[in-house]
Parts: structure tokens; sequence; C-alpha cells
């Protein structure tokens, strides 16, 4: 019998010490309780039918069914709120499993079974309590999405097309800074996916997302972008068609020189409520660019960038906000919009259209 306010897990893991471990670790949480464990998964499969879990934990690499053939099956028969606890040598297979409809992820310290798994706790129980902020019929639009071709999805986007001339835009230089959080990287890969370079415009990206798998998220962006997109290193001049993605280890900010706009990388400090900050990019883009930057707040938990809009807004740039028919999580967005300083709620869809426009400005 449900227990009303509790969250009902089913944890699958090929391993036996991994399961035993997620499990003691979810239930350290009295709000969470684990209503099932499988060893891989076709019982994953039969138990999600038959539990009905609201969150699954899920590790990818499996003997039989697989993480992703379950992913396809499950988001197919019953869309559930999935959250994969892979190694770090999954990263490309992480970012399959996103745009399969998995919800978010963790990466284990070890690929093999360890007692450093204790390490995830405090992240596993935040990213599966975060689970219940989803928007009511997210995942069953993330699972037809994730069904239809690729050229047709909107989480898993094709080819970006032929490549555009190579020529220096008229006009001044403008920038776009983007958060995003939880369900952010199939929603930056659409926006990426649909943006033109052809205006004089670059772009910063906040993706909260731990150290090691930015410089993977980055080179499969850069693959369905006519942007040349890559992960910031230590300082970088801004020019036009550049997409940088802050490093899971440090925040991305923006200073303006003689020479132009210097992007930068500069560690976390104690004000910064996470790392990458997009509070922290947005306040320095604001300083650097003022009229000639917008701002870009997508789907994710809490309330990163709220502080950051203001700063947009008060040297007079643009911000615009995911609105709440397609943001997963609508936290980070909802947190911009109750600023008041948000000029346009665009769905992701449509969110290159906006930035669009505000590059191509008088």
């Amino acid at each position: 019998m449900a227990e009303p306010g509790v969250i009902r897990v089913l944890v699958i893991d090929d391993s036996a010490y991994n399961r035993q471990t997620l499990t003691a670790m979810l239930e350290s949480d009295p709000g969470i309780r684990v209503v099932g464990r499988a060893a891989d998964g076709d019982e994953g499969l039969q138990q999600a039918l038959t539990l009905a879990p609201d969150v699954i934990t899920l590790d990818l690499e499996m003997p039989r069914v697989g993480g992703f053939a379950f992913l396809r099956l499950l988001m197919r028969r019953r869309p559930t709120a999935v959250v994969v606890v892979s190694s770090y040598a999954s990263r490309d297979n992480v970012f399959k499993a996103l745009e399969l409809g998995a919800l978010d992820f963790i990466a284990k310290p070890t690929a093999l079974p360890s007692a450093e798994l204790r390490t995830i706790e405090r992240d596993l129980t935040r990213k599966v309590r975060a689970c219940t902020q989803l928007r009511a019929g997210a995942l069953a639009e993330r699972a037809h999405a994730s069904s239809r071709p690729i050229s047709q999805a909107v989480e898993v986007v094709g080819e970006p097309g032929p490549a555009l001339p190579q020529v220096v835009p008229a006009g001044p230089l403008r920038i776009c800074a983007i958060g995003a959080s939880t369900g952010g990287p199939p929603a930056l890969q659409r926006i990426m996916h649909d943006l033109d370079a052809i205006a004089p415009l670059a772009v910063l990206i906040t993706q909260h997302m731990p150290p090691r798998f930015t410089a993977a998220f980055a080179e499969r962006l850069d693959r369905h972008s006519r942007f040349d997109v890559c992960e910031a290193k230590g300082t970088e001049p801004l020019r036009p068609g550049l997409a940088l993605v802050a490093p899971g280890s440090g925040s991305l900010c923006l200073e303006r020189t003689a020479d132009g706009y210097v992007a930068r990388v500069a560690p976390g400090t104690g004000e910064d409520r996470f790392v990458p900050s997009v509070d922290r990019m947005l306040t320095s883009a604001a300083a650097a660019a003022g009229p000639d930057l917008c701002a870009v707040v997508l789907t994710g938990m809490g309330g990163d960038g709220g502080r950051g809009v203001r700063a947009v807004h008060d040297r007079g740039g643009r911000v615009f906000a995911e609105a709440p028919e397609t943001a997963v999580i609508f936290g980070m967005p909802q947190e911009a919009i109750a600023t008041g300083v948000v000029d346009e709620i665009v769905p992701v869809g449509a969110m290159a259209e906006a930035i669009a426009r505000f590059a191509g400005k008088a």
C-alpha cells in the first residue's frame, strides 16, 4: 500500500552490491522508499509495470536487456522518471539515455562495485526528490519524441544541414547566455541545432553537469550545430559563430577588453549555489555586454539564474524563459519569471527564432 508523500523507487543494477548500497542511500531519506530491485532491464521492466514506481534508478550496462532497450520499452509502455546512475566511462551512453527519455544522471565514482559509491548519496537523493517537480505530461511528451525518427524528434535532433559560408557578419557582436539544469541537454541540443550561425552572435552555455561530462556534451552539441561548440578552457576571445560550454569544474564568466569580449573559467566560490553557476555567468555577462546580451533560462530545478536575470535586465539586456508547456521541470524558468524582468516566455521549439531576432536587431 502506497504511503502518502513517500517517493517510491525501483533500483535497477546488475551488481548486487550496488543494488544494496543504492537502496541504503535512498532509504536514508525518510521520504524515499525502495519498492523493488532488479538485476537487468527485463526484470526491471516487469517490476516497473507491476509496481508502478515514481522514480527508477538505472544502470546502463547490464546483461540480457540493457539500459537503452529498457528505456525504449518503458517510455512506450509506462513513461516513468528515470535517473541514470552510470560510470564516467559511459559519457556518450549517458547522453543517448537522456535522448531516450531519462530525466537526469549521476556519475558513479568507479565502474566497479566499491565503497566509493557512498559518495553520491546526497546527489542521488536530491535528484530523486527533484523528479517530484516533474511537469505534468512532460514524461509522455518526451517518450513520444524519443520514439519518433531522429529528424522529427525534439530531444533527438538530426544533422543541422550544410555548413554556412564562413563570413564575418556585419554589426556588433551580440551574446546569448543560456542556463539549464535537469532536462537541459535535449533542450540545448534542439536550440543549437535550430540556431543559424549567420548573425553576429556568440553563445555561452551553463548546464549543471559533473566534471568530465561537459567536454563530451560540448562535442555532442558541436556535431548537431552550425556553431563551433567546445568546452571553455582558461581564457579565450569570443567571435561570431562560437559557442562555449562551461566546464563542470568552474563557472563561465565574460569580460570586455579593448580587443572585444573574452570568456574565462573561474573556480567556484562559497557564494555559488551551483558550479557551474548560471547566476555568475549572467551577472558577469550583463556587466560586460549590457544591451548586447540576451539571457535564456531553460528547464531545471532550483533558482539558479534568478539573480542573474535581474542583472541582465538592469543593464538593458533581454531575458527569455522557457515556457511551462515544454520545460520538463519548471523551477528555474519559474524563478526567472517571478522576478518580473522576463521579456518573453518561449517554448523550446521557438527559442532559436527568439534568439535570432535578438541577434539581428538593428
